[in-house]
């Protein structure tokens, strides 16, 4: 069973919330944080990105950087523009999209619990990924970008949730990047924070990682360092844990993650096809309804691939939609055996739409594009449940939880 913990959150001033909340440090590149801080010094940016608070021509992963990172959230701090909480509390993060909406228990999530493989996760890090962001948590000393943990629905937590936002009004509310509503409560009862505390530890199993494994990796590493030189520190010392969102699973939405690939296409590609899938040209745009079904555009025609039943595993991961793609198509047609380094291929996220897979062909980047049916949440359990790990860019998840409305003060500075 999980432990959670309460956290005095460093947090935006009311009046400045809007222009604190930032997109996630990992979807942005640095011109286009760069761009936004410029236009707002009171952008999350420059403290999850502080390269752009330097000149263009360091390197994002110069020390400097990381010192300008903790200096900056000093100076939010000093200026009053972040405050922290003098209490221990749990937080609610609500996040609405298209009338969809997520609701989110904002707590710290134990760094044994992951050690213990009690939050499992689905996904293999890159190393100069982890380094980057242990040297951004260990200079600022805090977690300043959470963690987004799924657990398998218990209606106690829910009920319990539901009730605190019926009988409390939320310190945020508000309408950032891509017209998505935001609302954040405070749960400052001890009782209330105790029985949350308690379900977790007694009803729910397991979390898993749905979006922030280099975030979670380097949470764990940080810790490992505080306490070689914090040998007699307590076990609930704030290293030992780290900023995560808890969302119950039903709630999520997974968009198709899209496949484009420039490559050779022989005279009797359809042919080829045709020995795994059925073939079927469409007269519209094809966005998979269903599992086990694949758009595909080529010269300026849209096709609907079937996969055979032969051809289907019930293997977690062999079974999944984007592997079937490899395997079947990627691999044997245009010799595409690792997505993540060949040029070939890129990644279109279901956001953007199929419109954006037709364009990327029709203006010559890219020969042939593949629409996916989104890897649904049942599936990333599952695959974490078996220790497997899921293709590269198999995940989209919408919205995104913005950065700067927590940061977790790790103290041990």
């Amino acid at each position: 069973m999980v432990k959670i913990k309460p956290f005095k959150a460093i947090r935006p001033a009311r009046e400045y919330v809007k222009d604190i909340a930032s997109l996630p440090y990992d979807v942005l590149n640095t011109a286009e944080a760069r761009e936004l801080g410029i236009q707002n010094e009171k952008s999350f940016l420059h403290i999850d990105k502080s390269e752009i608070d330097l000149a263009k021509e360091n390197s994002p992963y110069a020390e400097e950087v990381y010192q300008k990172a903790a200096s900056n959230l000093k100076d939010f701090l000093k200026k009053d523009w972040l405050v922290q909480d003098d209490e221990e509390q749990f937080y609610l993060y609500q996040l609405t999209m298209n009338g969809r909406s997520q609701m989110g228990l904002v707590v710290c999530a134990s760094i044994k619990d992951y050690q213990e493989k009690t939050i499992k996760k689905h996904e293999f890090t890159r190393e100069e990924k982890e380094v980057d962001r242990i040297r951004h948590v260990d200079a600022a000393d805090a977690n300043t970008s959470p963690i987004f943990l799924t657990y398998r629905d218990q209606e106690s937590i829910d009920t319990l949730i539901e009730q605190w936002v019926t009988e409390n009004d939320p310190i945020y509310d508000f309408s950032s990047f891509h017209a998505v509503e935001h609302k954040v409560w405070i749960i400052d009862q001890k009782a209330v924070i105790a029985q949350l505390k308690n379900l977790f530890e007694k009803n729910v199993a397991e979390l898993y990682i749905a979006d922030g494994h280099h975030r979670t990796e380097s949470a764990v590493k940080v810790a490992l360092k505080r306490k070689e030189s914090h040998p007699d520190a307590p076990e609930d010392a704030e290293f030992n844990y780290f900023l995560a969102v808890l969302f119950p699973a039903s709630q999520l939405a997974i968009l198709d993650y899209n496949r484009v690939v420039n490559g050779v296409i022989e005279e009797n590609f359809l042919e080829q096809l045709a020995e795994k899938f059925e073939v079927e040209k469409v007269v519209d745009s094809y966005k998979p309804e269903q599992a086990k079904t694949i758009g595909m555009y080529l010269k300026g025609a849209w096709y609907k691939l079937t996969v055979k039943p032969a051809f289907i595993s019930d293997h977690p991961v062999k079974g999944l939609d984007v592997s079937l793609l490899q395997e079947h198509v990627l691999t044997p047609l245009f010799d595409i055996k690792d997505i993540r380094t060949d040029k070939r291929i890129d990644f279109i996220g279901g956001i953007r739409g199929v419109q954006a897979l037709s364009d990327a062909v029709d203006e010559g980047s890219f020969t042939v594009a593949f629409s996916m049916y989104p890897t649904e949440i049942a599936e990333l359990i599952r695959v974490s449940d078996s220790g497997e790990v899921l293709p590269p860019k198999s995940t989209w998840f919408e919205p995104k939880l913005l950065s700067g409305l927590f940061v977790h003060n790790l103290e041990s500075k």
